[in-house]
C-alpha cells in the first residue's frame, strides 16, 4: 500500500465522521493517527461534549469489530476479560469471552471503575493479550481502546494510575463547538440522528496493511535525537518529579509517522513531531505539584519545546 492510499482513505473515514461530528477535524486527525499506530486515546472533557458520539462514528467507519463497555464502581475485572465457569451440561469449564476480545473497544467514563477493575486493561492494552487462570489468549488485530473520562468531577471517580496512563498514545479534550458549529449541530440532529444510518468506509483488513506501511515513513536520525533531547528535557527539569519514559518516546516516533502518513507526506517534519508532542507527553510527566495538573502539564511541556533547538536539515532523506 502506497502513502497516497492512506492519506485517501483516512480522508473517506474523516469525511465519513464528518457526516455526524462537526467541527473536529484536527481530533479526527488524532484518532486516526492514534488508529494507524496501533495505539490507544483517551479523550478528556466535561459531559455532553461528543466523547462518546465520536468513538462511535470512528467504529461504525471501520468493518469490525466493536463493544463497549459502560465503567462503574461495581464493574469487576471478570467483567472486562471474561472467564472460566463450569458448564454443568458438558460437565467441564468453559471460557466466557468479555467484551474486550473484539478490534475497537469503548471504555466510557473510564475513571469510575475502582483501580483494581481498571487494572484489567493493562495486559491487554500493551501486550493484546490477556490472561486468565494461567492461560494466555490473544486479541484479534487490530486493537484500539477508546477511553472517555470527565475531568471536572470527582466524586465516585478513582484517578487512573500511570502505568494505566502511560499505556495511552495520546490524551485529547474535545472542546466546545463554536457558536456556528452549533447551530449547525441543532439543524444536523433535528429530525434524525445521522450515526444510525453510518456504513463503514474502511475494511480490518485495508486497516492492517495502513498500519504496516505507515512504518515506512522516513524519519530523519536528526529528528529522532530531536525527540530524545525533548524526553531528556522532561526527565531534567525541577517541575518534573517523574519524566516520560522510553514507550512514550516511541509512541512519539510512531504517531509522528502516522500523522505524516494521514497528511500524504513519506516523511516525518519538526513541525508535525511539534503539533503531537502536547498530545502524546503531557499526560505521562508527574509534577511536583498536584494543582490544575492538566493544564501545569501542558505548560511544563510547551517551555521543554520552546527551550529545545529544532534541526533544520532536510527531511525528506533525499
Amino acid at each position: 500500500m502506497e502513502i497516497r492510499t492512506i492519506q485517501e482513505k483516512s480522508t473517506m473515514i474523516k469525511e465519513n465522521i464528518n457526516k455526524v461530528i462537526i467541527g473536529k477535524s484536527e481530533i479526527i486527525d488524532l484518532m486516526l493517527t492514534a488508529l494507524l499506530s496501533n495505539g490507544h486515546i483517551l479523550l478528556e472533557d466535561v459531559p455532553g461534549t461528543g466523547k462518546t458520539m465520536l468513538a462511535k462514528s470512528l467504529s461504525k467507519s471501520i468493518d469490525a469489530g466493536f463493544k463497549r463497555i459502560q465503567f462503574t464502581p461495581d464493574l469487576l475485572p471478570s467483567d472486562i476479560t471474561g472467564l472460566n465457569f463450569y458448564n454443568q451440561k458438558q460437565g467441564e469449564f468453559t471460557f466466557r469471552s468479555g467484551p474486550v476480545f473484539t478490534n475497537i473497544l469503548l471504555a466510557d467514563e473510564i475513571n469510575r471503575a475502582t483501580p483494581r477493575t481498571q487494572s484489567s486493561l493493562l495486559e491487554c492494552m500493551e501486550e493484546r493479550q490477556i490472561t486468565i487462570d494461567g492461560e494466555t489468549r490473544h486479541l484479534d488485530q487490530p486493537f484500539l481502546v477508546i477511553a472517555t473520562q470527565n475531568p471536572v468531577e470527582t466524586s465516585g471517580t478513582f484517578p487512573l494510575p500511570e502505568a494505566q496512563l502511560d499505556r495511552f498514545l495520546m490524551q485529547v479534550r474535545i472542546g466546545f463547538p463554536t457558536k456556528e458549529e452549533e447551530l449547525d449541530i441543532l439543524n444536523r440532529f433535528m429530525k434524525e440522528n445521522p450515526l444510525e444510518t453510518l456504513e463503514p468506509v474502511c475494511s480490518k483488513e485495508d486497516l492492517l496493511k495502513m498500519q504496516q506501511t505507515v512504518k515506512s515513513v522516513f524519519i530523519h536520525t536528526s529528528l529522532m535525537e530531536y525527540m530524545i533531547e525533548i524526553v531528556n528535557k522532561s526527565r531534567e527539569m525541577d517541575q518534573i518529579v517523574l519524566g516520560v519514559s522510553p514507550r512514550g518516546t516511541l509512541a512519539l516516533l510512531r504517531a509522528s509517522q502516522a500523522y505524516a502518513a494521514i497528511k500524504g507526506l513519506s516523511f516525518v517534519t519538526p513541525e508535525i513531531i511539534k503539533h503531537l508532542v502536547p498530545y502524546i507527553l503531557a499526560h505521562r510527566i508527574i509534577l511536583r505539584t498536584s494543582l490544575n495538573r492538566s493544564a501545569s502539564s501542558l505548560e511544563v511541556i510547551e517551555r521543554v519545546l520552546s527551550d529545545t533547538t529544532v534541526p533544520t536539515e532536510d527531511f525528506s532523506g533525499v
